[in-house]
C-alpha cells in the first residue's frame, strides 16, 4: 500500500458562533489562517452547534483544505469531547440530540458573548439564542456511542487543562470509555502523560482557538492511502499511531 504523506492537521477550531469565540473568527477568516499556517486539514468544533459547519466546509474548500463538521460537546459532567463527522447530515442529526438534550436556556450576549451564525461569504444569517454554553444531559460514557452510530470519531478535549477536562474533573482516564486517543494542548506539561493512567495513551494536540491568532502552525501529521476527509475519518475512529508524527520544530 502507498502512503501520502504529510496531511498537517487541526482538529478543534471555533467560529463566531461560539459565544467565547470572536466574532473575527468568521468562517472565511478561519479557512484562510489555517490556509496560512499550512494546515491541510480542520475541523470547526463550535461548542454544542454544528451551526456554522457547513459555511466553514465550503469556505475551507476554496483553499483546498479537507474539512469536517463538527463540534465541541459539553458533556453532562462539563467534560468538553471533540466529535467530528463524515457529513453535514450527520453532524445535523447529532447536534438535534444534543439541542434535544440541552436545558431550555437563552443566550445573554452581554454576559457570554453573540452567537452567530453566517454563510461562506462570511455574512451574518442571525445569532443562535440557545445557550451553547452550558453542560448538556448528554453523559460521557453515551458519547463515543452517539457519535459512532452516526459514523463520526470523538476524543476528549484538553485533557491536560485544569477545567472542562476529562481529568480534571473525572479525575481519571478509563480505558472503558471506550475513547481511543486523546487531545492535549500544546502547553501541555512534559510530565503530564507519565501519569499511570496515562502512561501509553495516544494523543494529537490542537489550537482549540477562539481567536485567529491562536490557529498554530501546522505540528502534526499523518500518514493515510488517500488524501481525503473519508480516510481522515477512518483513521481518527481506528487511528494507527505509527502512521502519526509530529513535525520538527
Amino acid at each position: 500500500m502507498s502512503f501520502i504523506p504529510n496531511l498537517t492537521f487541526d482538529l478543534h477550531l471555533h467560529s463566531c458562533l461560539s459565544p467565547c469565540g470572536s466574532e473575527d473568527n468568521t468562517p472565511a477568516n478561519l479557512a484562510g489562517m489555517c490556509a496560512l499556517a499550512g494546515i491541510e486539514a480542520a475541523a470547526l468544533t463550535d461548542h454544542n452547534t454544528v451551526g456554522n459547519c457547513a459555511a466553514f466546509c465550503e469556505a475551507a474548500e476554496r483553499y483546498g483544505i479537507i474539512a469536517l463538521p463538527g463540534m465541541e460537546l459539553t458533556t453532562a459532567e462539563e467534560v468538553h469531547v471533540v466529535c467530528v463527522f463524515g457529513n453535514l447530515d450527520a453532524a445535523l442529526a447529532f447536534e438535534a440530540e444534543v439541542f434535544r438534550r440541552l436545558p431550555p436556556l437563552e443566550n445573554d450576549p452581554r454576559v457570554f458573548g453573540p452567537q452567530i451564525r453566517m454563510d461562506s461569504e462570511d455574512t451574518v444569517l442571525g445569532e443562535e439564542r440557545r445557550m451553547l454554553s452550558t453542560a448538556t444531559g448528554i453523559g460521557i460514557y453515551e458519547v463515543p456511542g452517539l457519535v459512532a452510530a452516526l459514523g463520526g470519531a470523538c476524543w476528549p478535549a484538553h485533557i491536560d487543562r485544569p477545567s472542562f477536562s476529562l481529568i480534571s474533573n473525572l479525575g481519571l482516564w478509563d480505558p472503558g470509555l471506550g475513547f481511543p486517543f486523546a487531545e492535549v494542548s500544546r502547553a501541555c506539561p512534559p510530565d503530564f502523560l507519565d501519569r499511570p493512567d496515562l502512561k501509553g495513551l495516544p494523543v494529537i494536540t490542537a489550537s482549540d482557538a477562539h481567536y485567529l491568532d491562536q490557529i498554530m502552525d501546522a505540528c502534526q501529521q499523518v500518514e493515510l492511502a488517500e488524501k481525503n476527509s473519508s480516510a481522515l475519518l477512518e483513521w481518527l475512529k481506528r487511528p494507527d499511531f505509527n502512521a502519526f508524527s509530529p513535525l520538527p520544530s
